[in-house]
Formats: structure tokens, sequence, C-alpha cells
């Protein structure tokens, strides 16, 4: 999953929501640095990934792209999702999305000494362009997919897979919707499993 569906599967605790967030930037033991909190966050974005990667659901999706995009299926489909839990943000939580981000955007703020180095570099630009947010509209993702496809140098060729999100749209959201389902269940019952093994 992308970024927003990490932070939305974090729970209320600020900075298990940060860990969740990090986790990419975060490798092998290093997450043992980092506050215990963080610490879950991490390991919960690294079961939810496992989770994800193996799901038939997501397998079904990643198929959809394979031809035109090999290995890099699995990233453009982790956006599409964060692009159908934006537009559908309503089913999933009370807070309006905007109010929502303004909220974690504040979080990354006041914690940014703690985050790694790359988030600390990516959490200005994230927030000057206001990236979550823009995942609710396919214009919003094009322009992730195009700054994705700037950093493989042009070999992904990602910036051309929104031709897909139209051509299978209904079929995406109606895999997502099924998807994410089983995975708030997941994510809610491995964080309190995770925080029992930290005795937090």
């Amino acid at each position: 999953m992308n970024f927003l569906a990490h932070i939305y599967l974090s729970g209320d605790n600020e900075l298990i929501t940060i860990g969740n967030f990090v986790g990419d930037g975060v490798r092998g033991n290093k997450y043992k640095l980092y506050p215990i909190e963080i610490q879950i966050g991490i390991q919960l974005h690294r079961h939810i990934d496992t989770f994800t990667d193996a799901h038939p659901i997501f397998r079904r999706c990643t198929k959809r792209l394979h031809k035109g995009y090999g290995h890099y299926s699995g990233v453009i489909v982790d956006i599409f999702f964060d692009h159908f839990l934006a537009k559908n943000w309503k089913t999933y939580s009370d807070i309006p999305l905007d109010i929502y981000i303004a909220d974690f955007y504040k979080t990354l703020t006041n914690n940014i000494a703690i985050l790694p180095p790359r988030f600390q570099k990516l959490t200005p630009i994230m927030i000057e362009g206001n990236w979550l947010l823009s995942y609710a509209t396919i214009e919003g993702i094009q322009l992730v997919l195009n700054g994705m496809n700037r950093r493989t140098k042009g070999r992904s060729k990602m910036n051309e897979a929104t031709k897909e999100l139209r051509t299978h749209y209904d079929g995406f959201e109606k895999d997502f919707t099924l998807f994410f389902k089983e995975l708030m269940v997941f994510s809610a019952e491995k964080r309190i499993e995770i925080e029992q093994d930290f005795k937090f």
C-alpha cells in the first residue's frame, strides 16, 4: 500500500502513524534505533506490505498491468489503491479528508527531527504539493506517476499507467473495496498483536 493507506491503517497514535508512514525508509534492524511507538509502526508497515503483496486480489490487479510495467506493477497498484481510498474517504472516516491530512502534516512537522533522513527531505515537498489530497483525483495520480517515472529515468513508463486506470477503473475500484475491507481487519488485529509483543 502507499502513503495514505499506511497512515489510515495506523490507528490514532501519532508516533505509530509516523512509524507506519516511514516504514520504507528504515532497513533491517535499524528500526530499533527509534522510540517504541515508531518501532511498532514500522513493524506494522512491514506486515501490511507482506499481506498486500501475497493477497490474491492485489495480485489480480498487478496482472492487469504486468505486460506493460513488469515489476513496477505492484507500485502502480499501491498508488491506484490510495486513489480509491482518497476518493471514497467518507466511507472510511468521519473526519473530512482535507482536515485529516492537515492534521497528519502537522504531526510530521512537529516530529521532523526524528524522521529518517529521506523523509526529513520528503516531508516539506509532500506538504507543499499536498500529495496526499491530490490522490483523490486521476489528475493527481498522474502527477504522482510522472514523478515516479522521473525517478526511474523513464524506464518504468509509470506515467502512462493512468490509461489502464481509466480503462479498468470499475474493476480496480471493486477490487480495492474488497481487498481493503480485509486489510483493515488484518491491520487492526496485527497492531494489537505487535503492541502486546512490545508490551506497549
